[in-house]
């Protein structure tokens, strides 16, 4: 367990905004920016994709930690592979509903634990839980797992996502406990 956490058995909802309407005729998934093929799929290109499963704990900021947890979904690295990202990308933007957005370096979406998940514990999302695909990055706290994601802007330099620009820490490492950002930062 990271450090300053405490185990739960209940799946917390946690969000800032309301939950986004989903409509699969109008859904759809990009990666464009700093990419040689730029990809749109639609919601049924996307459900077509191959798939795996993904057992990890999760840990939110506000201290809870959720163990054992079992993802489906589509893994992104092979995602970002028929993209072509150029050599100069080096962060990820991730674009979410209602304009939400979180940012990451690349390199924890070509990990083999990076994970756009439409099912956990063997039943689809809930909208409150990010249906229909939520990002699933474990090596960080949960915040930057965003939910209702539509896609990745891939670019050369980093810019804070929503939850960073609102005080949270740019990085997020829960054994670090990067919870929060210093004003120098």
């Amino acid at each position: 367990m990271p450090p300053g956490q405490y185990v739960t058995e209940k799946w917390p909802v946690l969000h800032y905004g309301a939950i986004p309407r989903f409509n699969p005729r109008t859904w759809d998934f990009q990666i464009y920016g700093l990419v040689e093929t730029p990809v749109a799929l639609s919601y049924e290109q996307f459900m077509a994709l191959s798939k795996t499963t993904l057992t990890c704990d999760i840990h939110c900021v506000t201290a809870w930690s959720k163990l054992d947890m079992e993802f489906e979904g589509v893994p992104v690295k092979p995602l970002l592979e028929m993209a072509k990202p150029k050599p100069e990308a080096k962060f990820v933007m991730v674009h979410a509903e209602q304009g939400y957005e979180a940012n990451l370096p690349i390199e924890y979406l070509l990990a083999d634990d990076a994970l756009l998940a439409h099912r956990a514990n063997g039943q689809d999302l809930t909208p409150e839980h990010g249906w229909p695909l939520r990002l699933v990055v474990p090596r960080l706290y949960f915040w930057k797992s965003a939910k209702w994601v539509r896609g990745f802007e891939l670019l050369e330099r980093d810019r804070r996502g929503f939850w960073e620009r609102n005080g949270y820490h740019n990085h997020a490492d829960p054994w670090k406990e990067e919870r929060y950002s210093s004003p120098w930062e």
